[in-house]
């Protein structure tokens, strides 16, 4: 078999593994071409993650825009690796008015443990501010000079990476000890992921079916109500939000966010504020649920309870819903309940030693592609869950996890798939600007392909929490 040949059919292997995984017809992938092979390279095989997460997604919506418009033969799709390094990187090359979108911040990083290394992540003002609080150093306010930074890493340096993790996580903080992938895999946590298929489904018997008329756009017609902040969730929402869908964001006035994420994936929505402590607040999201086809949470498993949200008291109240939940580290074992982003997802699950530097300082990834990747999976999830309630009725309720998705790419994807040497994606082809409301942005346009697939979002961001809370 040719060099090309070969690239084909580690393609298409994992395409269908993904695709068989979503319940999707067995015979589609036939309809996936494959360009030539490219993206970043790493030490894992984050490019065949992030391409056949792409591969489904696309899929996934060309099946629904055939269904529901009664064509003959579902649109042909293409996967093209430059896109998809591009869109996977797109944090990286955003710009807002020439300036570069924020990056991690200074205590977000790893630290020499006295057992090994620790990762935190510290974006977030009370973040930062739990973290100081567990490691007692206070009297910097909100500055993160240089004696800061040395104070902290003074304090981590003395203290077993573990006992720093559980600490952290006792003050309401993220913080994970950096492990081995054997060491996850050994681990009460990392079995627990390794346990639970890469995308979670149940079907409620009892919803109604929901037929979408033909329309343009595969997800044309449909309300989805997003509730989930980096980054993950937004790139499932933007996603939704391309391919027609009537996106809302919904932010809690109380809660920091930062604004920039919401430049790269606020592409194809709306944003509002709503307090959902609030009766109002409340009064009017439940009237915002009575008209949505989705819900889409990505706050940390049981957060939203409190406030009637669980999947199972959204589905109780309205049937046919789709409730698509994102999380960490999954919605069971011993984990489920910690906080976690991509960055503490790769430091515990082993995938930051594999990208160790050569002097054995972690490493990461070359860009966030377990959110990435999770994102399209879960969009990919949704458009098949709008295609089978659309044929015959029914509520679903979808999972996603960071921390099965990190399996899939540590163990579930084929080896040679890695990009040729010194092969650097086009970047440049794939980046569009136009003016927002949140200033003139450069961006990547979207890696979704298909026969006819929109070429770029048809709205621009929001300004945060400005638009009225209403279809």
């Amino acid at each position: 078999m040719t060099a090309e040949g070969t690239h084909a059919a580690e393609c298409d292997r994992a395409t269908r593994r993904v695709w068989a995984v979503l319940g999707g017809p067995p015979a589609l992938p036939d309809r996936v071409r494959y360009g030539p092979p490219g993206g970043l390279p790493a030490a894992v095989p984050v490019t065949a993650l992030a391409r056949t997460a792409t591969a489904v997604c696309s899929l996934a919506a060309a099946e629904l825009l055939a269904t529901r418009g009664r064509l003959r033969t579902v649109p042909a799709v293409r996967v093209d690796d430059d896109a998809v390094a591009a869109a996977f990187t797109s944090e990286r090359h955003l710009l807002v008015d020439g300036r570069p979108g924020t990056t991690f911040a200074p205590l977000s990083r790893f630290w020499p443990a006295a057992d090994g290394w620790l990762r935190t992540h510290a974006n977030y003002p009370h973040h930062r501010a739990r973290l100081l609080a567990a490691l007692g150093v206070t009297g910097h306010g909100d500055s993160d000079s240089d004696a800061l930074v040395s104070e902290v890493a003074a304090e981590l340096a003395a203290r077993p990476g573990e006992d720093t993790q559980e600490a952290v996580r006792a003050a309401g903080g993220l913080a994970v000890a950096v492990r081995t992938a054997a060491e996850w895999a050994a681990s009460a946590p990392g079995r627990s992921a390794a346990a639970r298929p890469l995308i979670e489904h149940r079907t409620v018997a009892d919803g109604p079916v929901r037929a979408l008329p033909p329309a343009g756009l595969p997800a044309e017609g449909v309300r989805v109500l997003d509730l989930t902040r980096v980054i993950a969730g937004p790139v499932a929402t933007r996603t939704l939000g391309l391919l027609g869908a009537q996106v809302l964001r919904i932010d809690s006035p109380r809660l920091p966010e930062l604004w920039d994420a919401q430049a790269d994936t606020g592409f194809g929505k709306r944003s509002a504020a709503l307090d959902l402590a609030d009766r109002a607040g409340r009064r009017t999201f439940e009237e915002l649920l009575s008209g949505a086809d989705v819900v889409v949470t990505g706050y940390r498993p049981g957060s939203l309870d409190r406030y009637g949200l669980s999947a199972r008291a959204l589905l109780d109240r309205h049937p046919g819903l789709i409730v698509a939940q994102l999380s960490a580290w999954g919605f069971d074992g011993p984990w489920a309940d910690r906080r976690g982003f991509d960055s503490l997802v790769q430091a515990a699950s082993g995938i930051a030693l594999l990208q160790a530097d050569a002097d054995g300082r972690p490493g990461a990834l070359p860009g966030q592609y377990l959110d990435h990747a999770t994102g399209y999976l879960l969009a990919a999830a949704v458009l098949r869950a709008l295609t089978e309630r659309h044929l015959s009725g029914g509520g679903r309720q979808l999972r996603a996890a960071l921390a099965s998705t990190a399996c899939l790419l540590l163990d579930g994807l084929p080896p040679g798939t890695t990009p040729p040497p010194g092969r650097i994606p086009d970047v440049g082809r794939r980046l569009a600007a136009a003016d927002s409301p949140m200033g003139r942005l450069r961006y990547v346009l979207p890696p979704v392909d298909y026969d006819g697939a929109p070429a770029t979002w048809s709205r621009t961001p929001s300004r945060p929490a400005t638009d009225p809370p209403r279809w």
